[in-house]
């Protein structure tokens, strides 16, 4: 690995005390087992072929990594957590990191993290959502923005340029849309959901001007709400079937298929829509950051540092390795050259020769602005879930036209924020 020598070296000596500053531990003290869980991902599986080189970088440790589905990961790490603490390092996401970081169950990684694994390289939009409260507590393994995917060769047969604003796009949308030829202007996420209708609703509510909370006070029944809602609702006027109840996997499929002109959805599309084996249009799309102004969707998932398994300093600095190590931009690379798409996290990478070559240097620019538009759209909460996934049965109401009211559903989802906020003082 680069720098391995430094590394090493740096590791060999133990400090006296530490004093704020990142340093590593002694050889000996990471000789031991670094137990880890997690959701499954390739890039995770891809390091279990590279155990003997962590062995070596390490002074002799090795790691476990179990791994659990999405609910039952996050169950299961929010009680180990908790209570006993028995994993070292824990996956978590963009939706528990805020209740993770605020119960003291993570220790701040930048602390840990080896400066020279660069942490400043990951994408922005990452470090935006792994950062809470001022300070960063994971390191990504996957995540994303929104990107603006479009057919080429549609929008060149309708004499339209790929739009750069939302007014340009409603009107492409509007232009582009043939249901007669079996063709949509756009696919939304209609699906009730935190993750789902609120996850596409939130860039038109941030670009608009919106906020969730002014302190403790609930301040988004406003006109940035009201006008988001107008907009997501005007555009469903023009979304492929299915995508009014439907969520990522109908909106995606539908773009996929052959169905959808334009869609803004999580980077993650792109690689779907670029497998020749899965997508009809592999060879006719092009990209582009989210037009102005709406904010791009940040996610993020990644490795954090246990509080409660690593009980004093080496131990927390051993995990930090790990991390390094695993989120490295070597390890990324061994991930573009399996074509983990999803997996790249790194500016670098996503910048380099070897991914243009493999996607096109277009692709790398396209992700590299939309990272500058990136941002944390949703309330950095442990309520979160709860609020989100109430606007979501509201939201899910005024796409399918059994709730016409705006005003009246923001009004009503204020007043259960209220109730939130006030039950958890």
């Amino acid at each position: 690995m680069k720098k391995m020598n430094t590394l090493v070296s740096s590791i060999a000596i133990a400090c006296a005390f530490f004093g704020g500053s990142v340093h590593f531990a002694s050889a000996a003290e990471c000789s031991g087992t670094i137990r880890v869980l997690a959701q499954p991902r390739d890039g995770l599986t891809l390091l279990e072929k590279y155990k003997d080189e962590f062995a070596k970088l390490s002074g002799g440790a090795d790691f476990k990594i179990d791994y659990l589905n999405e609910n039952d990961r996050r169950a299961k790490t929010k009680a180990d957590a908790s209570t006993i603490g028995k994993y070292n390092v824990y996956y978590v996401d963009e939706a528990n990191v805020a209740l993770f970081a605020s119960s003291g169950w993570l220790a701040p990684l930048q602390n840990y993290y080896p400066k020279d694994y660069d942490y400043a390289d990951f994408d922005p939009g990452r470090q935006k959502v792994a950062t809470y409260d001022g300070k960063v507590w994971f390191a990504p393994l996957t995540g994303g923005g929104d990107l603006m995917v479009y057919r080429k060769d549609l929008l060149e047969a309708a004499g339209i340029q790929p739009p750069k604003t939302l007014d340009e796009y409603v009107a492409a949308v509007k232009k582009l849309n043939q249901p007669d030829k079996g063709i949509y202007g756009t696919a939304l996420r209609g699906q009730r959901g935190s993750g789902a209708n609120v996850w596409r609703w939130m860039p038109f509510f941030k670009g608009f001007g919106g906020q969730w909370f002014d302190g403790k006070t609930p301040v988004f029944d406003g006109d940035a709400a009201v006008k988001a809602t107008q907009t997501y609702l005007e555009l469903f006027k023009y979304s492929a079937p299915g995508s009014q109840t439907g969520g990522w996997d109908e909106a995606v499929g539908a773009f996929t298929s052959g169905q959808v002109a334009m869609l803004i959805e999580s980077t993650p599309l792109v690689g779907m829509a670029l497998d020749k084996k899965s997508s009809q249009v592999a060879d006719k799309i092009g990209y582009a950051p989210p037009p102005t102004p709406l904010t791009g969707g940040g996610y993020g998932h990644g490795l954090a540092i246990g509080a409660k398994a690593n009980k004093d300093e080496a131990a927390k600095q051993c995990a930090g390795l790990f991390i390094g190590w695993a989120t490295s931009k070597e390890n990324e690379q061994r991930r573009l050259a399996e074509g983990q798409f999803s997996e790249l996290n790194r500016t670098s990478v996503m910048t380099s020769k070897t991914f243009a070559d493999m996607y096109g240097a277009a692709l790398g620019q396209a992700l590299a602005d939309t990272g500058k538009v990136t941002a944390v759209n949703f309330w950095q909460s442990a309520q979160w879930p709860d609020l989100g996934d109430r606007w979501g049965i509201i939201l899910e109401e005024l796409i399918t036209g059994t709730r016409t009211d705006i005003k009246g559903g923001l009004d009503e989802l204020n007043g259960f924020a209220k109730d939130l906020v006030a039950r958890g003082q």
